[in-house]
């Protein structure tokens, strides 16, 4: 009688819960070499932010003065001040977005997308905040367009922004693969892909913050 009641199946919400932590072999044998790849691919990404990030410190250091052309300086101080806040935006977004992979994990799905959509609205809110931050840097009389200081400028935070817009298209379609079913409580490598690469965002930031608006 006990072994009966042992192995009969689970009912309602029980069964459910069963099958959303099911382990799939084939997923659990290679999730590691998933991660291990994905992290070369981080990697690489290093390599083309360093590459561009050395030139541009060789450049400064090797210059008799900075900025290397006359009647221009930094950024005014409110521009400094704005790149800070649209930074607490963008690192208010890898916050959001570590809440949202632990709800995932602890099956909190409701949460989850909670967060994930916060991380999107925040991820949003920073592009449009850099792209006011070009307006304003273009139409200031800014004589950055064919300096160092300027290629340098554009082209690493350009190609940041567009990392963070790549990273915004690649949480929606997270969130629309967790709808459909596709990851469950033990299946859910995307996810964990997401938000390495979000953080990676982060800190490819701090970098460029430092060099353009401390330095």
């Amino acid at each position: 009688m006990a072994t009966a009641v042992a192995t009969a199946p689970l009912a309602g919400h029980e069964a459910v819960a069963a099958r959303y932590l099911e382990v799939d072999p084939v997923y659990a044998e290679t999730r590691s070499i998933r991660l291990l790849g994905f992290v070369f691919f981080l990697l690489s990404d290093c390599v083309l932010f360093g590459a561009f990030i050395f030139a541009y410190v060789y450049l400064r250091i090797s210059a008799p003065t900075w900025p290397p052309f006359v009647g221009n300086h930094r950024l005014p101080w409110f521009d400094t001040a704005f790149a800070a806040l649209n930074s607490i935006v963008l690192f208010g977004s890898g916050v959001t977005m570590h809440f949202a992979l632990e709800n995932w994990k602890h099956l909190n799905r409701q949460k989850f997308y909670r967060w994930l959509i916060a991380t999107i609205i925040l991820g949003l809110g920073f592009l449009l905040g850099q792209a006011h931050e070009w307006t304003g840097v273009l139409r200031g009389g800014v004589t950055w367009p064919g300096s160092t200081m300027g290629a340098s400028f554009f082209t690493l935070t350009g190609m940041h922004g567009f990392h963070v817009f790549v990273g915004v298209c690649y949480l929606t379609v997270l969130g629309l693969q967790a709808r459909r079913g596709i990851y469950t409580g033990s299946k859910y490598f995307g996810l964990t892909a997401g938000t390495l690469y979000w953080h990676f965002v982060d800190v490819i930031w701090v970098v460029l913050f430092t060099l353009f608006y401390v330095w």
